[in-house]
């Protein structure tokens, strides 16, 4: 535990956190993933596919993590996870608002060409994902890196003006 705790710069317990729930997260998708490709088949193919995707997807991370360490600034090594964890839930809690707004306005797929309507829920999505971003990284600790993170992407969408220099 003391050479986990030192790879991932952990100095205080609850940091443990952290690490906990990306592996939960991870074996999560895994098993989400693992139900995608094979319908119908006993649990134990199931168990199984999950191990090997979630060791597979493990290796992908650590080799994010590697790569993301230098690029984006952080105090300790655990932020990352904690970074990602922002990204996964502000993506999926984007669409789950997006939809029930889309269905308000009355915006349907059956009152409108299928790809105008996929072009409209990206576009609400995307509005939400900008706003839910900062919220959850501001719950999470990680505001500053959000809050920058969020003024260059709307810089790359064109939006760069409405922001103080």
């Amino acid at each position: 535990m003391q050479a986990f705790k030192k790879r991932w710069e952990i100095t205080k317990n609850w940091q443990l956190l952290f690490p906990l729930l990306g592996i939960i997260a991870l074996i999560y998708s895994s098993y989400r993933l693992s139900n995608l490709i094979i319908k119908n088949q006993p649990l134990y193919f199931k168990i199984a596919l999950t191990i090997i995707v979630s060791y597979l997807l493990l290796n992908i991370c650590l080799k994010l993590f590697k790569k993301l360490e230098h690029k984006w600034v952080v105090k300790q090594r655990w932020e990352i996870i904690r970074i990602f964890l922002v990204f996964a839930i502000t993506g999926s809690s984007s669409l789950f608002v997006g939809r029930p707004i889309i269905k308000s306005i009355g915006i349907t797929k059956e009152n409108l060409n299928i790809v105008v309507y996929y072009i409209l829920f990206c576009f609400i999505a995307l509005v939400f994902y900008q706003i839910l971003l900062v919220t959850f990284g501001w719950l999470f600790g990680q505001f500053e890196f959000f809050w920058n993170f969020e003024k260059k992407m709307l810089r790359r969408f064109g939006l760069g003006r409405f922001l103080k220099n």
